[in-house]
């Protein structure tokens, strides 16, 4: 009798004891899909601060290349009277719209920065220079749009990364399952009854992450740059060619005409460079939000 009653007492009480093999694999599944997101996602939330700081760079130096263009415009007007003979020869008359031409129109424009200017009057020397620093900052600014435009993007959730998080999700579910059908049969332990509803649950939390904003900001501050290097490509020209002295010493209104258009394209790509931070700072609150539930998800495996 007392045999009898012992092996019905380990009957009733072997579910306490028991341990799913299903569940404790699909644990294990969760682990392998889960991990490893964070540090990937870390990368592409340092390079979007990047992006922001080097976009915000060059809206802040376009708006000086705008402001120096306009006071240029009212120091032409003060030398507008003034007809004193320049030595400087017009080197960059002729340069066609393009990257190759823009890095040799910078050599030239250098090189004839550098040429003696004593023979010129003091207020068109004046005029001179604030064109020079007009263009040397346009130039940056093409260049820090040129940069921003390649990092944005690259800056996106490719492929790989995407096939992961979803591979994630997809293990996620096939837990919840096994939990419930471990949890109904009776054949879970408490810790695995807990630790796999911490997993469900905050791994579970990428099923609210839009992956697409993230890579749909990366593509909105990749053509805000983009045009921000055209728009600011075509001002240096168009600033550089306002300052030579064939334009400077012909048609007052051809200079005035190649003058205004500058300022224009220094504002034009200042917009651009702003619109492009503003894309980058918001793709990085984007994926802020990613990493936070990467972390969370990592935390409980």
């Amino acid at each position: 009798m007392k045999q009898i009653l012992l092996s019905v007492c380990c009957f009733i009480s072997f579910p306490a004891f028991a341990i799913s093999p299903e569940l404790d694999e699909a644990i294990e599944n969760a682990r392998l899909a889960c991990g490893n997101i964070s540090s990937e996602l870390e990368t592409l939330k340092t390079m979007a601060g990047i992006n922001t700081a080097v976009t915000g760079v060059g809206a802040t130096i376009g708006i000086g290349a705008t402001a120096v263009g306009i006071a240029k415009s009212a120091q032409d007007k003060k030398a507008e009277d003034e007809n004193s003979p320049v030595i400087a020869s017009d080197k960059l008359t002729k340069i066609e719209i393009n990257e190759t031409a823009f890095k040799d129109l910078m050599l030239r424009y250098v090189e004839n920065f550098k040429l003696e200017l004593a023979s010129v009057s003091k207020e068109e020397k004046k005029s001179i220079k604030m064109g020079n620093v007009r263009t040397g900052l346009m130039a940056t600014n093409t260049a820090t749009n040129i940069a921003g435009a390649v990092i944005a993007g690259s800056n996106r959730i490719d492929y790989d990364l995407n096939a992961k998080i979803k591979r994630c999700i997809t293990a996620v579910d096939e837990l919840s399952k096994a939990r419930m059908v471990a949890h109904v049969s009776g054949t879970a332990t408490d810790n695995q009854e807990k630790q796999s509803q911490n997993i469900i649950t905050n791994c579970g939390e990428w099923r609210t992450v839009n992956l697409n904003n993230i890579n749909k900001r990366s593509t909105n501050a990749t053509v805000s740059s983009g045009v921000g290097a055209g728009v600011g490509l075509i001002g240096t020209i168009i600033s550089a060619k306002a300052n030579t002295q064939n334009t400077r010493q012909g048609d007052d209104n051809k200079e005035k005409n190649l003058n205004t258009a500058a300022n224009i394209m220094a504002g034009g790509a200042t917009v651009a460079s702003g619109v492009a931070t503003i894309f980058n700072a918001s793709q990085i609150s984007a994926i802020k939000h990613a990493v936070e539930i990467a972390d969370k998800c990592e935390g409980v495996l």
